[in-house]
């Protein structure tokens, strides 16, 4: 060919289903234009096309934009110069379930043009409908694809956590599959499958034998039977089989031969023949092994370890995303390794190489453009069968969000849903609409109507207005039921019990705030998850003696908010994890970490080579005093701040949760400081250094 064309879809905008349709060109006539002008213009179009690959996935998958940057630089080298790649590309995407990996690469592969040179395993190693001895290798299925020995070409590796070479305890694990995946990694060429050919050969063998055994004892049998052959019936000579090999054999063959011949030509071959190609190849070490050192290997797949507990909280609907995408988002390289060592060897951890991009769960706003773009291609659907200009208010899309997300679930519960919720829903008001314009006797003027639908005052009604003149006249009303499932968990009728949620919560809130002057990230009491409420704090990574200790007080709080509102007759077992963390904490401040006033690492052992403090009931009376400090000084903070905490408690009863942007208002605090604030130390030591200097 004198030219090549590359096109690329690109979507114009996030909620639209309408493309616009890029075509690069590139001539590659050699006789006007010297190599290197050729290569110069070949890179110069895979650039483009990169940077329009960029572009398009930014607008496909939400929330991502900074991980489709580092793997586009990632692949960059091995895209424009293949000719330079002498082993394996290997970019290795790590996350939660449903943040995005697997349709990312797919979406990439697709991008580049390499859908027809890409392979895609699933390394739990029971979901890719295998059978035969080297079907258990990457070699096989890489045999067995359009992906080219010694030709670029995109392998997935997907679901790779489930290909563990260590249990939980550490110990190895025996895996029979893909064992060919570490050599593949490391310089991406892969030994001739030997004990393959030799079982074929000593199978062939063995049907020789048992050729040659038969005719012997056919032709002693015809001897021996000679005197009465013609006393008995005649029989019907059996059908020889064409074939010589199985079809499982000769594919083997074919692969570890790199035959070009089908396999039911192989499946004919003699024992004969087949010999002499096994001897031809063994003879001929050019032709052993395999090289793959061009492929890009993309490795996905969920390391729950990395995520801390995160990645076990699949129930929650109510931490905000944002909660969850801040910690997920300061996770690294470092992590990642760290991780892994837990599944794998250090030798296998470190042929995955460096080029590790982790996956943070979806923030709030990567949720809420995922949501309009599916009711967008609902609503459009609609639209186009009916010529009826439809809309979504704000309030439903937010309810849909209130009822949709569970952050750590990623995607699929948002998709499900969308279908679920507003699909019966939207159909309905499309026939109540349809309905109302042959009433009114305005079917043919559909294009200059509107159907609008919101949710009702009390978040539970769809309300569907029918709107002519361009929405500037009601032509009808309607509310239906909206099933929201996660809205109706999260309601707490009962006085009593919103009451005690929003004194306990509270008060974990708002000690929290006045001691770290700055906002907890979330106050709730509206809870779908569990039957309760809480508040939640940004993690910080370090600690100081007075940080340890108002942690204590913050845990403490809520119990001593019950104590002075309610009294201690009234007090409820609803702190019962609320004291066993604060006792924890406690421990771990006189036991592990020095402050209180003993030196040395007290715990519990068995082990001879554990040197630490034996000793530990000494502590217990200094962990119980701490305790009632911490709770007496919390209540303190609660009665000096009385106005703000009544403030905080009535909101609470009012709307179910207050959120970091709206504690300051609601309890009238000047919080400045940060919620990830450390102790001053940077400034504590430039005083230091200056007086040492001054001293000096």
């Amino acid at each position: 060919m004198d030219t090549t064309t590359t096109t690329i879809a690109t979507s114009t905008a996030t909620n639209t289903t309408e493309t616009t349709t890029e075509t690069i060109t590139i001539d590659h006539r050699t006789e006007t234009h010297p190599a290197h002008t050729l290569l110069s213009n070949r890179v110069a179009l895979r650039q483009q096309v990169l940077d329009i690959t960029a572009k398009t996935l930014k607008t496909e998958l939400f929330g991502l934009d900074t991980l489709i940057d580092r793997l586009i630089d990632s692949v960059r080298a091995w895209y424009l110069l293949p000719e330079v790649i002498d082993r394996p590309v290997i970019v290795c995407l790590w996350g939660l379930t449903g943040t995005g990996k697997t349709q990312l690469v797919r979406r990439l592969a697709q991008l580049l043009g390499f859908y027809d040179r890409f392979l895609e395993v699933q390394m739990d190693g029971f979901s890719n409908s295998t059978h035969g001895a080297t079907r258990d290798s990457i070699a096989s299925m890489l045999a067995s694809s359009s992906v080219v020995e010694g030709e670029p070409g995109i392998l997935l590796l997907d679901e790779f956590q489930r290909f563990r070479t260590r249990d939980r305890k550490g110990n190895d694990v025996a895996v029979k599959r893909y064992q060919d995946v570490w050599a593949l990694l490391s310089d991406g060429r892969l030994s001739p499958p030997m004990d393959a050919l030799d079982r074929i050969e000593l199978e062939q063998a063995y049907h020789q034998y048992e050729a040659m055994q038969t005719q012997v004892d056919k032709a002693n049998d015809e001897a021996d039977e000679d005197s009465d052959a013609a006393d008995r019936p005649l029989k019907k000579p059996r059908q020889k089989s064409p074939f010589h090999l199985s079809a499982f054999d000769a594919r083997d063959l074919q692969h570890a031969l790199k035959l070009s011949e089908p396999i039911t030509q192989i499946m004919r071959w003699t024992p004969e023949q087949v010999q002499e190609r096994l001897e031809h190849f063994r003879n001929d070490p050019s032709r052993w092994g395999t090289d793959h050192s061009k492929l890009l290997i993309l490795v996905t797949g969920n390391l729950d370890e990395m995520y801390q507990g995160v990645a076990r909280r699949v129930q929650d609907c109510d931490t905000d995303a944002d909660v969850f995408h801040r910690f997920t988002e300061r996770l690294s390289t470092i992590d990642v390794k760290e991780a892994l060592a837990k599944r794998f060897r250090p030798e296998q951890v470190a042929r995955l190489g460096n080029q590790h991009l982790v996956f943070p769960s979806l923030n709030r706003h990567a949720y809420e453009r995922l949501i309009a773009d599916a009711c967008s291609k609902q609503v459009e659907a609609v639209r186009g069968a009916l010529d009826l200009d439809i809309t979504l208010t704000p309030a439903v899309l937010a309810a849909l969000y209130q009822n949709a997300v569970f952050p750590v679930q990623g995607t699929r519960p948002v998709f499900s849903t969308v279908h679920a919720v507003l699909g019966p829903s939207l159909g309905s008001a499309a026939v109540w609409a349809m309905q109302q314009l042959t009433q009114a006797g305005m079917t043919n003027q559909r294009s200059q109507c509107a159907l609008e639908l919101d949710m009702s005052d009390d978040g539970k009604q769809l309300v569907m207005r029918l709107q002519g003149n361009g929405g500037a006249s009601l032509i009808a009303e309607r509310s239906i039921a909206l099933h929201l499932e996660i809205d109706k968990l999260r309601q707490r009728a009962q006085p009593d019990f919103r009451a005690l949620l929003a004194v306990h919560e509270a008060g974990h809130g708002l000690v929290y705030a006045l001691l770290n002057h700055c906002a907890p990230t979330d106050v709730r009491i509206n809870v779908a998850s569990f039957e309760g409420g809480y508040a939640s704090y940004a993690p910080r990574v370090a600690e100081s003696r007075r940080m340890a200790r108002d942690e204590i007080c913050v845990t403490l709080a809520g119990r001593a908010a019950e104590l002075w509102v309610f009294g201690e007759d009234a007090v409820t077992t609803g702190a019962e994890e609320d004291l066993s963390s604060a006792t924890r904490h406690a421990a771990r401040y006189h036991r592990h970490w020095a402050m209180g006033d003993r030196l040395s690492r007290t715990d519990v052992t068995h082990d001879v080579e554990q040197h630490v403090n034996t000793d530990v009931e000494c502590s217990n009376p200094a962990i119980e005093a701490t305790l009632q400090a911490e709770i007496a000084r919390a209540r303190q903070l609660l009665e000096d701040a009385r106005e703000p905490f009544e403030r905080l408690v009535q909101a609470l009863l009012d709307n179910g949760f207050v959120d970091a942007k709206q504690f300051a208002a609601v309890t009238g605090l000047d919080l400045p400081a940060r919620n990830d604030a450390l102790e001053p130390w940077n400034a504590a030591w430039q005083r230091f250094a200056a007086n040492d200097r001054r001293a000096a």
